[in-house]
């Protein structure tokens, strides 16, 4: 008998944070059937001798709501061996909704989340009102990797309220019982259950706050109870704590909904550069929460959570003075030429900034805290090196040396500012964060702010760099690394079936060089619809990608097949895996 795939000799690194070992992962069916030595032959085989075998990893934090309704592949994620991402963080997506709301959805991801307004208009087909009819959109058109999908508050609460949502107004009793009915719709068909915000950080592209923003105690409760009701389903908020000044009051509220209602919490976190204790504050709280019972993780990147500037991107230094803007309509060339005028640039130089619509700009001037992305590729660069610190020893402004990089490599140049995880100038923080038994990896954000972030990368980021390549402090083992990775994110949103290199568990595996892997630079490409503009990354070293049972990607290239399946729910363990477990 032959097995549909085996992976042969490879170092199994298996998801459990016990030490690799060597042997063989067969499969069939889309599962691992057998794990061991001088397994039977495959009708596929990849010789892995040398390779390290991992599971997939789940990307617990994600924005593709969109882009799976475009387009078959969630790259960069899936270049960069996710094989599960979960989409609708944040409560921003696109259902339910009735058509005439397209356009605030439209404006409200726009604002959140730096996906162009003409992207979206040309790439969604809108051909859904509710959100059960939206995830059948999504199973009905082939992926790469498999999806999962909260409900997203934002356009539950417009769908419910019209305009009175956007207006900030509070939800009626009427409201509530309406939202917690769709709640339970939309857990039936497979939400793995519910986000939303609570931070002024999320506005629409004209400005406005995100509807949610103000969601009373008596809403959210409702929601949750819905899902209780249901026996499944977990809440996702993000939340900046009334502006960072009422940490334990918001938190306190928090943890009553979910307590109240047995439902699991996860909190996005991270370290700001403002307040740059505060996170030690919120997972104190989290400990204190999970020893009363209450089941609270905290999800937060294992890098610095870095914008990226640029003439080709959404954000530069000089992106907000009236000299640029009058000219930022002109293509990349032409703009160059304008720019090397000596008149135009003192100007430039010398303008104050008019306020830009996202919070994101308020970062683009920062000279002490951003640095130019050379090659190799550094995310834990020394503050010596910012573009203030070097002007400083140029005896220039930083402005001036700002423009001049700005217009080197033909202006495909492109600065690196880490705004949160990086207030002492190192990972430190972010080793810290990534070892606290109520955290794991997330925030990548793949699918979203397109011309800002590329953070989606931190997968290969994690096993390159903070096992293998790390100088300028502690690093981290191979097995723990893939364990949060794969067994921990996809155990958090119960997604039990996978993150393992065990028999009865989904074959989503890589074979991975780790050696040789490697992150390439950022770089731009208009690929989205109407021609849209984002930032990707490529990455070497993922020999294959394996999405049940099926290999989408070798060597980093696709191979054509998109197996990747829209997943329901929670999902249990393997039947031998459970009865361990409960032995």
């Amino acid at each position: 008998m032959q097995h549909d795939l085996v992976i042969r000799g490879g170092t199994i690194v298996d998801g459990l944070g016990g030490e690799p070992f060597v042997g063989d992962v067969a499969v069939d069916g889309g599962k691992i059937v057998a794990v061991g030595p001088n397994l039977g032959a495959g009708r596929k085989e990849i010789e892995a001798q040398g390779l390290l075998v991992t599971p997939g990893f789940v990307d617990i934090h994600t924005h593709y709501d969109g882009q799976v309704i475009w387009e078959n592949r969630l790259s960069p994620s899936s270049g960069h061996g996710v094989t599960t991402a979960l989409m609708g963080n944040c409560g921003v997506g696109f259902a339910p909704a009735r058509t005439q709301d397209h356009r605030k959805l439209i404006q409200l991801m726009e604002g959140v989340e730096d996906i162009p307004g003409v992207v979206m208009t040309e790439g969604l087909t809108w051909d859904w009102e509710s959100y059960p009819e939206y995830l059948d959109a999504v199973a009905a058109r082939p992926h790469d990797i498999n999806i999962a999908s909260y409900l997203p508050h934002a356009p539950l609460r417009v769908y419910v309220m019209g305009d009175r949502a956007a207006a900030g107004e509070k939800a009626t009793p009427e409201d509530i019982a309406r939202m917690a009915e769709l709640t339970a719709e939309a857990i039936d068909a497979g939400a793995m259950g519910f986000a939303t915000s609570r931070t002024l950080f999320h506005r629409s592209s004209s400005g406005d706050k995100i509807p949610t923003l103000d969601a009373a105690e008596e809403e959210l409760t409702a929601i949750a109870a819905a899902m209780q009701a249901r026996g499944k389903g977990i809440l996702q908020i993000a939340t900046d704590y009334n502006a960072g000044t009422d940490l334990e009051g918001e938190f306190a509220m928090l943890q009553r909904i979910a307590g109240g209602t047995d439902r699991a919490l996860t909190l996005p976190m991270a370290q700001i550069h403002s307040n740059p204790q505060q996170w030690r504050d919120l997972l104190g709280l989290i400990e204190k929460g999970n020893a009363q019972g209450v089941k609270i993780t905290a999800q937060a990147l294992p890098r610095g959570i870095g914008l990226l500037f640029g003439l080709e991107l959404s954000a530069h230094p000089f992106c907000l003075t009236p000299s640029y803007q009058a000219i930022e309509h002109l293509p990349l060339a032409e703009r160059l030429e304008r720019m090397r005028d000596p008149e135009l640039r003192a100007r430039m130089i010398s303008e104050q900034p008019v306020e830009g619509a996202s919070p994101l700009t308020a970062f683009v001037d920062r000279y002490e805290n951003m640095f130019e992305m050379g090659n190799p590729l550094n995310y834990e660069p020394d503050p010596k090196n910012s573009i203030a610190s070097r002007a400083e020893r140029l005896g220039v402004s930083p402005q001036n040396l700002a423009y001049d990089l700005l217009l080197a490599h033909e202006g495909h140049a492109t600065f690196f500012m880490p705004f949160a995880n990086y207030a002492d100038g190192n990972l430190d923080t972010a080793l810290e964060m990534f070892r606290h038994p109520n955290l794991v990896p997330g925030l990548g954000d793949g699918g979203a702010h397109y011309g800002i972030i590329c953070d989606a990368s931190y997968t290969t980021f994690l096993l390159s760099y903070w096992t293998r390549d790390r100088q300028r402090g502690e690093r981290m083992r191979v097995p723990e690394v893939v364990k949060a990775m794969s067994h921990d994110t996809a155990a958090m949103i119960g997604l039990d079936d996978r993150g393992v290199i065990a028999p009865g568990y989904n074959a989503d595996i890589n074979v991975i060089d780790y050696d040789n892997l490697a992150l390439h630079a950022p770089k731009v490409a208009f690929d989205l619809p109407a021609g849209g503009r984002r930032l990707t990354q490529r990455a070497e070293g993922f020999v294959a990608t394996i999405v049940n049972g099926q290999v989408v990607y070798r060597n980093g290239v696709p191979t054509g097949a998109l197996p990747g399946e829209l997943v329901r729910g929670a999902q249990s363990a393997p039947v031998a895996q459970r009865e361990l477990a409960e032995a």
